[in-house]
């Protein structure tokens, strides 16, 4: 129980043994001045009946009160659990495009390997072709080179033979 409605409890219990203690008071006929007419009815009684009058006011009032606040939070509610679904929605939708981007991206990467190892297997093919012809072409050099010393040696080897002769 809170401590509002135990203040409450008390105050009444307090008037109800007010009124228990003074009873005969309470009921004890008076003339009452109505502004327009004077009445004869027991004043303790009138007062009790407007103290109740009150209490029961106030108890509507906190029921009007009690329940246009529970509405309100149930609309707080509902509007925070469609911005959180918008929300989850959109995190979502993010996570999506995220998604679609890093595999446009990867898809990217890996087209422009393909090509710079296509391009790359182009520039060895190219550079194997050069080193074939360059070894074929120191082959050919040598065998020249070699071919032309042989001829030296062996005109020097004629010229020596005929010399000692």
């Amino acid at each position: 129980m809170s401590m509002r409605a135990i203040v409450l409890v008390v105050a009444l219990l307090v008037v109800a043994g007010f009124v228990a203690l003074n009873l005969d008071e309470v009921f004890r006929p008076t003339t009452l001045n109505l502004a327009l007419t004077e009445v004869q009815a027991p004043v303790g009684l009138v007062l009790l009946g407007m103290l109740g009058m009150l209490v029961v006011l106030f108890l509507l009032l906190m029921v009007y009160a009690q329940t246009t606040h529970l509405m309100e939070v149930r609309r707080i509610s509902r509007d925070a659990a469609e911005q959180r679904q918008l929300a989850d929605k959109a995190e979502a939708s993010r996570f999506t495009e995220l998604k679609d981007y890093l595999r446009n991206e990867l898809s990217r990467l890996e087209e422009r390997q393909q090509a710079q190892a296509t391009a790359l297997g182009q520039q060895i093919e190219r550079a194997q072709a050069e080193m074939a012809h360059l070894l074929e072409q120191t082959g050919n050099s040598l065998s020249a080179s070699l071919g032309e010393m042989e001829d030296r040696m062996e005109r020097q080897d004629r010229l020596s033979r005929d010399a000692g002769t």
